[in-house]
């Protein structure tokens, strides 16, 4: 009996295992196209329908719709409902899902392309104007908003002169009043069009914006145009009528006149002065005189959506609540997170007047190298946040998080001076902070490119060292990155802020490093011709502190960009929540009492759409931040050893002249980095490849990096590189 001739091999062989890995991957993979797919469709329809709103069939057909759901329980309010608001809310369902299969590691199957490709959203094509930089995809959405706004004026326009033609009217003054009235009221209807996007780019851990991967700091230019064209609309909406009624001699009880059966004027007065005290103050000159100004006048957001439902009722409103209703999820959590008190593990203050930070945060609590966070300290102001960029990687310590402040106004001042004053190190709690976030990039892009351009102004070197050690400690642990040509240019005014780069030891991170990934450092000290006359730097921290974690006092994970299970079952209740209560609220007291009230219609939608998300999602909220406290528990249990803080770098710093790349760092006094040059250089050296340019710095310098780029890539030769733009700056 031959033994060769028996199967010996277990069931459970490997091959097996890979098959059953290959069809539940595939199974995967299938099911997030099919979501993919769903999204990309229900958009479509959405927006089509939206654009084609204002011709005339489209319109009609619309009334019959309503005019059909006008007798059931949900009257008008419910027809709108379906096609204005439900379909972004089921958007962000399937967005849900699709985060939850896709899970943490975005870069698992993603594969990569030998050949570089051309890329709308990474190319520049305006670089410079009142857009700042924007790219092709960008530009296409841009004109995309400024079509519909066109079309939709042009169409409203005539229809309003073939209504006028329907009355038997004949002078010229009482065809301006009702023409002005009309296109008021229609100008209205655009508003809301624009109103119902409005929102969506300030939900900061919105599950849309993480679908599409689009952090905060970008989404916030689009906020900022979108707010700027929806208060140009508004006003005109508002001055439309203004004229009408100053026509007809009755301007003043216009203004003052709140009706129930119909549209309240003077609430309409009330959002739309909130509206452009927010808009006065968001202005670009505004904003930079007085920050605190724009910060403080944009609370009264809460006026404007408030009294804009009480202006015109709840079936009216119902056209814009999706998108509000996404920002209402997403402030409310931030009140939650925000809540907490946070310990700061270590603070000090850096020779060039750079403080840094280290905040304690769960294990549990997941951020990327491209994070930034929102921090609060109470001894400063209970009201100010301010955003930084996170300067630690994900892969230094599983229980802290670094950022690094440059001082440049009075709060950051404030903090110098708290952190260096000696009394107050002798006291034991030396700062009380509290932090929102971490928000930022889904996928980290840093580690799809074989080959970086990280580009930094000052303090803009904060998120290139969290890329720079993320990438060398997944090089190290054979985890996945692709990045392996690496070019950091940094521009600085002074010579002392080049400590700042000390604060990251390589060789630490990665003793053979210089083996697997080539990075290349040049640094530029624009305000200085020679350097300085002593040979090396005296590397000591100002004043430093140092405070024991306390288990309980890290960062809360009760944030939409934290876990996915959790956050999807707080939209997914609170938005269920919103349906249970308006039908309640519609089948056994508007329907049945007939409440006709517009503006009171208006106040119980407010109401509904805030109880929702603090009563059924609050129940949620309290069951996430119960199982924190367990994994807490258990993680606590498990390693009960402090990180060590930074032992990489951060609270260990070495002089320039003992960093591990010294030999690859190239510093040039009096000069500004000549990107052509820069560009040719790597074109040559790196060939016919993708390469990703990150650009985290001033506008100026984003302008001029952009402008390079596309003029590159306009007179680009065949085996040169294909560049792609990114830019990790925050434009508040």
């Amino acid at each position: 009996m031959e033994k060769n001739s028996v199967d010996y091999s277990p069931l459970l062989s490997p091959r097996g295992d890979e098959t059953a890995i290959k069809t539940t991957s595939f199974l995967v993979s299938a099911t997030k196209w099919t979501l993919k797919t769903l999204i990309l469709v229900i958009f479509v329809l959405w927006t089509t329908f939206i654009f084609s709103l204002p011709a005339k069939p489209v319109n009609e057909l619309f009334s019959k719709w309503n005019d059909l759901n006008r007798d059931t329980p949900f009257g008008v309010t419910g027809s709108i409902f379906l096609v204005f608001t439900a379909p972004i809310l089921i958007i962000a369902f399937l967005a849900i899902a699709h985060l939850i299969l896709t899970g943490e590691d975005q870069l698992q199957g993603k594969k990569t392309s030998k050949l570089p490709r051309f890329r709308l959203w990474t190319f520049p094509v305006l670089v410079k104007g009142p857009f700042g930089v924007v790219s092709a995809t960008e530009l296409i959405g841009i004109v995309l908003v400024l079509l519909y706004v066109i079309w939709a004026l042009y169409a409203y326009t005539v229809r309003a002169l073939d209504f006028i033609s329907e009355f038997d009217v004949s002078s010229f003054r009482d065809k301006s009043i009702i023409m002005f009235k009309v296109m008021g009221l229609r100008t209205g209807a655009i508003g809301l069009m624009c109103l119902a996007f409005l929102f969506i780019p300030v939900s900061r851990g919105s599950v849309l914006l993480r679908y599409i991967d689009i952090p905060f700091e970008h989404a916030t230019r689009y906020h900022v145009w979108l707010g700027h064209l929806t208060m140009v609309i508004f006003t005109v909406h508002g001055l439309l009528y203004v004229v009408a009624w100053a026509m007809e001699g009755h301007l003043v009880q216009e203004l003052v006149q709140w009706k129930d059966i119909g549209v309240a004027n003077l609430p309409g007065v009330i959002s739309l002065l909130a509206g452009l005290l927010m808009w006065v103050t968001s202005l670009p000159g505004v904003r930079t005189w007085n920050f605190e100004l724009f910060f403080y006048t944009h609370q009264l957001y809460v006026v404007f959506i408030v009294f804009l439902a009480l202006h015109v009722g709840d079936f009216v409103f119902t056209m814009a609540a999706g998108g509000i209703f996404l920002f209402v999820l997403d402030r409310f959590l931030r009140f939650c997170q925000s809540r907490r008190t946070v310990n700061v593990i270590s603070s000090r203050c850096l020779p060039c007047g750079t403080v840094e930070l280290v905040l304690s945060k769960p294990q549990s609590l997941r951020y990327n190298a491209l994070s930034f966070i929102f921090v609060q300290v109470r001894e400063l102001s209970w009201l100010q946040w301010h955003p930084f960029s996170v300067s630690s990687s994900p892969l230094d310590g599983k229980n802290h998080l670094a950022i690094l402040i440059k001082v440049l106004g009075k709060w950051t001042e404030k903090l110098r001076h708290r952190i260096t004053d000696v009394d107050a190190q002798k006291d034991s709690s030396v700062i009380t902070t509290s932090v929102e976030g971490p928000y930022g990039h889904e996928v980290p892009y840093h580690l799809m490119y074989e080959n970086l351009i990280l580009v930094a102004g000052g303090i803009g070197l904060s998120p290139f060292l969290a890329i720079l050690s993320d990438i060398l400690h997944r090089v190290r642990e054979g985890k996945p990155c692709q990045s392996r040509n690496i070019l950091l240019v940094w521009a600085v005014k002074k010579s002392n802020e080049l400590p700042l780069l000390s604060t990251i030891d390589m060789q630490s991170i990665c003793p053979s490093f210089s083996d697997k990934v080539n990075i290349d450092i040049h640094i530029y000290v624009t305000r200085e011709s020679d350097p300085p006359v002593e040979e090396g730097y005296s590397y000591k921290p100002i004043k430093s502190s140092f405070c024991p974690m306390a288990s309980d006092c890290g960062m809360s994970v009760l944030v939409g960009t934290g876990d996915n299970v959790w956050s999807g079952l707080y939209v997914i209740s609170s938005t269920v929540g919103f349906v249970i209560l308006l039908a309640l609220l519609y089948v056994y007291y508007i329907a049945p009492f007939h409440i006709e009230t517009w503006w009171y219609k208006g106040l119980l939608y407010v109401i509904c759409m805030v109880a929702s998300v603090v009563i059924f999602g609050g129940s949620v909220v309290a069951m996430w931040h119960i199982w924190e406290k367990q994994n807490s528990l258990k993680d606590n249990s498990n390693d009960t050893k402090v990180d060590k803080i930074h032992q990489n770098g951060s609270l260990t710093p070495k002089a320039p002249s003992q960093v591990s790349i010294a030999k690859s760092t190239v510093i040039r006094y009096g000069s500004r980095p000549d990107f052509k040059e820069i560009y040719e250089s790597m074109s040559e050296k790196w060939g016919l490849v993708d390469v990703g340019i990150i650009v985290c710095g001033p506008s100026t310098l984003q302008t001029s990096v952009a402008e390079e780029i596309r003029s590159h890539s306009m007179t680009r030769q065949r085996h040169h590189p294909i560049f792609h733009f990114h830019s990790h700056s925050f434009d508040l």
